[in-house]
């Protein structure tokens, strides 16, 4: 199916299985993905490794800013899927733990870290034809993307899975703990002043609560035919 060059952007709740969907449909469609979360997390990361953080989730806000400009955050493609690197050093594990993760939304909130993201994002996307998630990519850095979507899901399924997740990982957490977390992310992300989380007025809904990731691809397919007038039927990979 021949699909043009467009930016697809994919904002929603944590735990919605944004990232997901998101290589899903850029495998299925040879879209690039970036993953703007993981560029927050790599910021955050970064603040906690140079002892940064100080107390109630609050960072050295002037030693960050100045800390910035050194960071080589970039993506690099490896066995068909798309990694966050800090200078030569690949650190998608160290950027989805549950630490990292409740650190990544009060930094995401500070105007001067938005901006030094939103800079790189538009370099990645220069050519076109990129796939991003997060949380106001539809609504903030891109908000002319061709198409966008909202992803949600019941809170108590996004806690399952991210609690399914973790403990994958190893790490030990509760399930009250995790969906404690989300419920606490889903409000900052939601009232900061800088780009809050909110659904784009002409986003499209998808609700996965009871969806199987072969039923979101095909929701995606119908959407891009829809849209883009396509006829062709492609067989899907899977």
């Amino acid at each position: 199916m021949n699909i043009p060059d467009i930016i697809i952007a994919v904002d929603g709740y944590s735990s919605t299985g944004k990232s997901t969907f998101a290589k899903m449909v850029a495998k299925e469609f040879a879209f690039l993905y970036l993953d703007s979360g993981a560029m927050y997390r790599g910021v955050a990361l970064a603040a906690m490794e140079a002892g940064l953080v100080q107390e109630d989730a609050r960072f050295d806000e002037p030693a960050l800013q100045a800390l910035l400009p050194t960071l080589d955050l970039h993506f690099r493609r490896e066995d068909g899927t798309t990694k966050l690197f800090l200078g030569e050093r690949c650190i998608e594990p160290d950027i989805r733990t549950l630490a990292v993760s409740n650190y990544a939304s009060p930094v995401s909130a500070l105007p001067f870290v938005r901006h030094f993201v939103d800079d790189k994002l538009h370099g990645f996307a220069a050519d076109g034809r990129v796939i991003m998630d997060g949380r106001d990519i539809g609504t903030t850095v891109f908000p002319n993307a061709q198409v966008k979507i909202f992803m949600t899901a019941e809170p108590v399924e996004r806690a399952r899975r991210r609690y399914e997740e973790l403990i994958a990982k190893g790490e030990k957490v509760t399930l009250e703990e995790v969906a404690k977390s989300l419920e606490e992310r889903d409000y900052r992300d939601s009232h900061r002043s800088a780009s809050p989380l909110r659904q784009a007025d002409d986003a499209y809904e998808l609700d996965n609560t009871h969806m199987s990731l072969h039923e979101e691809l095909v929701w995606m397919l119908g959407l891009l035919q829809g849209k883009f007038g396509l006829l062709e039927s492609p067989r899907l990979s899977w």
